[in-house]
């Protein structure tokens, strides 16, 4: 089992009434992700690389907090809701960062130490510093893209 999250855009009245119904809010976004997403709909990462970028995020001291920014829609913390104000404002923390500001945090033998999730960093570091990269990449693209067109987000968190 993989600890993951992922972000799906969502109009302010799927926030809403997911807000007002977190049993619709469940099932909604679950058929969102099990089936193809709306193609018309930014959505995106960073998936297993959350941990990662989130130590890498707090080193260089922006102020992004994954598992404590948005709102909690269901009790069991797997899924929270963006308002369209914390998209837009995330993606200009994320334009104004740009990734060589937190590769210049990126240290493989304390993040094994820390334990930050996959752990995977003494195997492959610079084939892992890759992977951030990546990541970081697909998730500044996904909120800009919900900034632009004014979306919220559903952020899923699965473990």
């Amino acid at each position: 089992m993989s600890v993951s999250i992922a972000f799906m855009s969502a109009t302010r009245e799927e926030l809403d009434r997911a807000d007002r119904e977190p049993s619709w809010g469940r099932e909604y976004v679950y058929e969102l992700y099990a089936s193809d997403p709306m193609p018309d709909r930014p959505h995106g990462g960073p998936g297993k690389a959350w941990a990662g970028l989130q130590f890498l995020l707090d080193e260089a001291e922006v102020n992004i907090e994954f598992l404590m920014d948005g709102s909690p829609i269901l009790r069991d913390g797997t899924l929270f809701g963006w308002s369209a104000e914390q998209i837009e404002s995330v993606a200009r923390l994320l334009r104004a960062t740009p990734w060589e500001r937190l590769a210049a945090h990126y240290a493989p033998e304390r993040m094994t130490i820390e334990e930050v999730y996959p752990n995977t960093w003494q195997f492959d570091a610079e084939g892992e510093l890759d992977w951030l990269e990546h990541s970081y990449e697909e998730l500044v693209a996904f909120f800009d893209e919900a900034a632009e067109r004014g979306y919220g987000a559903f952020m899923g968190f699965s473990f």
